[in-house]
């Protein structure tokens, strides 16, 4: 490798960036000079070490095992790491209690009234991760009045019966503690003078209002921590006070001591989706479908033009309210175990792991699909790291991979009948494996709408280039790119990350000028607070970007919109323009109420002393360059005089075919480079195929591009001449657009039948009446929606002098015209062409109401005589005028 020329912005001590991956542990090392070096272990070899970053961090600095690591030869080591990860997953963190304000213990068992899977027969609750729950005399109202005083002798026994328990690890949760403290704190200090090691308390872990929620993610924290903890030690202690760094769930950095397990759960694939973006910014890709496939599962995400973060989510069936990337995770990777259960193929969701790996591993591990790329030749043993067996230094094992696949094909034969040969068994479960990664990439994509024939594919992960084209071809996606560190990217994503700080605090002020100077002291403490910490990592002042967002929602309401702080007025205006393009209208009658604000400060630690998260957080688009350009010096090696020679060729089955194929060396490959598939293309870290039909071309930036050389071969769906890539891009875009409006009525509903019962549905119809397509909500409703639209569109004609208008909205319950019972109203807004027109179609909504005015709350009493004594009936009847709620006349309906 060359090494670039030192300048005074290049450190004097190694810098090291990790991904601790479920199987394996990748590692990009700036060595002092500059020049990027890349390494690659196995997460779990316990025969050769006890911590796979701790022993490539020795590797590269030509130490010993146990050999000591002095801190002056190490700058910072940057990390992201599935510690925590696993211990959710498996269900290993620590034995945890929760405290909670008598009267609510049950509360987050019973958590919400939501239905998100309305169809299962077997309901099955979100497991909790508390062992025992203890109900705390105590109970503050909601404007901070007293209405149960603590009761101290009475908790300290609750404590101590709890610590004699054996329970270190405690989580408290009190009834409007994120804004009114005082018994959640005099409870915190109680426990940590018993000796409760781990204390997670709601008003610092998420100072949020929603006990739920609140109380989940303490939880959470309470839970995982202690054992990031254990793991952030352990490995700091090997590295004798260098700076040890670890990535957060929200893609930014922060101090080992800092490192919490709320912000812990995305960790590693948080830092493949920073380097993700800024390496496709640098090539020029603007639209990106992120595929990170690894040896335990494969991450897909989903860009286009800024990051994009959930802030309350579920993972391993545990509710969490912290800010975390984007990501959909399918158990799909190299490690996923191939089975076969007498009559079909299956793949996953079991993974081999690191320990004992796949068969070709030489652990005795079982049919991977890894193994599955050996038998085709796609991964050729000759050309893969050799780092397998007792000793770590073996290559892969083809023989034992090959005399599988005879023994399953026999066993295929004898129970089917069917007759294939190893290498078509092989790539039958690889076609398996592309189909389950493809309709992962469709959800974060095609699902909500996103033309993904416009997007480029960007592959990482060691197993991402493998499957490449495949996928590609699967989804119909014309371009793949694959970055030179692609097989270590999420370790390299850790370099080019910043360090981040983020505080909320709740504020429930109505938008008006007297609240300016309440919003300005909270943004100057949080500010204050999160610069201070972004600070006392080495970071200089100058250096800290602080940004300061507003949680504003309608009066009334529950769901804000989070914006960016300004004037009152320009406030108002952020949260219209989000609000609209959200919702579709506005509540101009509604005060505006802040309910919370954050502040996020940012600390510029990447390449060359700047950002790595250009675009997003506001640092030139220079840095990042230089970033890339010290990977392209660093790959380049010795330019190459003579054409492009394959190291060898092989045979490699695809397409049902034996290919004889040429295995090309990347390290040999300079831009300008165009290969055309069938080919291999070899690195240190990863293999990338070249499937037939696909041709691969090395830019000015040593980026590898690929592109299909021949047409895709055109596919009809049966009964159709549409592509089936795209009938299935307008189906799911009509499927969103329903699920859209549901996720719109229950974030804009005051009802709890509808905000959390879920009770409502939503469709599409066209110009007719007749369904396109419904989200997955009441069946009940949906199979006479279609009744009530037909009504609208009978009665509302030129004939009867009510002609349809663009601007206008019907509602109806008359159960003779598709209603069903009078509680559940329907509102159906005809859509017009831009000219207003023509109709295009008809959208529909149906949600049940607690009480509608009949003689008794809820549904028809069992003894009425008369539809009416359920309560009022409506029938066609006008509810939005050409845009003009018609207030009045429904009151008086």
């Amino acid at each position: 490798m060359s090494t670039p020329q030192a300048t005074s912005q290049r450190p004097a001590r190694w810098q090291f960036w990790i991904d601790r991956g479920g199987t394996f542990t990748d590692i990009v090392a700036r060595a002092p000079g500059g020049s990027l070096i890349t390494h690659k272990l196995l997460s779990e070899n316990p025969e050769q070490y006890q911590d796979a970053a701790i022993a490539g961090i020795r590797h590269l600095l030509g130490l010993k095992t146990g050999e000591r690591i002095t801190g002056d030869q190490i700058e910072a080591v940057k990390m992201g790491t599935t510690v925590a990860t696993n211990a959710l997953l498996e269900r290993k963190g620590d034995r945890t209690v929760l405290f909670i304000t008598r009267g609510f213990r049950d509360q987050l068992r019973i958590g919400y009234q939501n239905r998100p899977r309305i169809f299962d027969r077997h309901i099955v609750l979100p497991e909790l991760l508390y062992s025992e729950v203890v109900e705390v005399d105590e109970r503050v109202g909601a404007h901070g009045e007293v209405v149960l005083p603590l009761n101290p002798e009475k908790t300290r026994n609750s404590l101590k019966a709890a610590w004699d328990n054996g329970f270190r690890a405690i989580a408290i949760a009190f009834m409007h503690g994120y804004r009114f403290n005082d018994h959640e704190k005099t409870v915190a200090q109680m426990a940590r003078t018993i000796g409760f090691t781990q204390v997670s308390v709601s008003h610092e872990v998420s100072p949020l209002m929603k006990l739920v929620s609140r109380g989940d993610t303490t939880v959470v924290d309470a839970y995982l921590s202690p054992i990031l903890g254990r793991y952030v030690n352990q490995v700091a202690a090997e590295l004798d006070g260098a700076r040890l760094m670890f990535m957060q769930s929200s893609g930014g950095l922060t101090s080992a001591e800092l490192f919490k397990g709320k912000d812990s759960i995305l960790s590693g694939p948080a830092g493949g989706i920073v380097g993700m973006v800024q390496t496709a910014k640098v090539a020029g890709f603007d639209k990106v479908i992120g595929f990170d496939m690894g040896g335990t599962s494969t991450d897909v995400s989903h860009y286009a033009g800024e990051y994009e973060r959930a802030f309350e989510t579920h993972v391993a069936g545990v509710r969490m309210r912290a800010p975390m990337m984007s990501i959909h995770t399918v158990a799909a990777g190299g490690g996923s175990i191939l089975h076969f259960d007498g009559s079909r193929y299956r793949v996953g969701p079991g993974s081999a792991g690191a320990n004992p790996g796949p068969a070709s591993y030489r652990r005795g591990g079982p049919l991977a699909v890894t193994d599955a790329n050996v038998m085709l030749g796609k991964v050729q043993p000759a050309f893969f790291p050799k780092v397998f067996g007792p000793h770590a230094d073996a290559a892969l094992d083809y023989g034992v991979v090959a005399a599988k696949f005879r023994a399953l094909a026999a066993d295929i034969e004898k129970n089917t009948g069917s007759k294939k040969s190893p290498e078509e068994v092989a790539e039958g479960f690889i076609q398996i494996a592309v189909e389950n990664m493809a309709n992962a990439i469709k959800k974060v994509s095609v699902a909500r709408g996103y033309d993904i024939t416009q997007y480029t594919l960007q592959c990482f992960g060691g197993a991402g280039g493998q499957h490449a084209c495949l996928i590609a071809d699967k989804l119909g996606i014309p371009r793949v790119y694959i970055h030179p560190y692609a097989g270590v990217l999420s370790a390299y994503g850790m370099g080019l990350a910043d360090l981040t700080a983020m505080r909320e605090r709740a504020i429930e002020l109505k938008l008006v000028p007297a609240s300016r100077v309440a919003l300005d002291a909270a943004f100057e403490a949080l500010s204050l607070e999160t610069r201070s910490q972004i600070a006392s990592q080495g970071i200089a002042i100058s250096q800290i970007i602080i940004k300061q967002r507003v949680h504003v929602r309608y009066d009334g309401t529950d769901s804000a919109l989070v914006v960016d702080d300004g004037t009152l007025d320009d406030i108002k205006a952020r949260f219209e323009a989000a609000y609209r393009m959200r919702y579709s209208f506005l509540m101009e009658h509604k005060a505006l109420v802040v309910e919370a604000v954050s502040v996020e400060a940012i600390g510029q630690s990447g390449q060359s002393g700047q950002s790595g998260q250009a675009g997003q957080l506001g640092q030139s688009e220079q840095s990042d360059q230089s970033a890339d350009q010290c990977a392209q010096a660093t790959l380049s090696g010795i330019p190459r005089t003579t054409a492009l020679a394959p190291a060898d060729t092989v045979r490699m089955f695809s397409g049902g075919k034996v290919h004889d194929t040429p295995v090309y060396i990347r390290d040999q490959m300079q831009p300008g480079d165009k290969l055309t598939g069938p080919a291999i293309i070899a690195e240190q870290n990863a293999t990338t195929i070249v499937e037939p039909g696909w041709q691969a071309d090395v830019t000015p930036l040593n980026h590898l591009v690929l592109t299909r050389a021949v047409p895709r071969p055109q596919q009809h769906a049966i009964g159709t001449t549409a592509d089936p890539v795209m009938l299935e891009i307008f189906n799911n875009l009509f499927m969103a657009i329903a699920e859209q409006m549901g996720l719109t009525l229950a974030n804009t509903a005051y009802s709890v039948n509808i905000k959390e019962r879920l009770d409502f549905s939503c469709a599409v119809f066209n110009q007719h009446g007749d369904l396109i397509a419904n989200a997955p909500h009441m069946p009940v409703h949906l199979g006479s929606m279609g009744e009530s639209i037909k009504t609208v569109i009978r009665e509302n004609t030129p004939a009867n002098g009510k002609e349809m208008k663009p601007g206008n909205v019907y509602v109806l319950n008359a159960p003779y015209n598709g209603g069903t019972h009078l509680p559940d109203i329907t509102v159906i807004t005809p859509v017009f062409d831009n000219e207003g027109r023509h109709i295009l179609f008809y959208a529909g909504s149906r949600g049940h109401h607690a009480d509608i005015g009949g003689i008794s709350p809820g549904s028809m009493p069992p003894n009425s005589k008369v539809v009416e004594e359920e309560g009022v009936l409506i029938d066609n009847f006008l509810l939005v005028e050409q845009g003009r709620l018609r207030e009045t006349e429904t009151r008086a309906l």
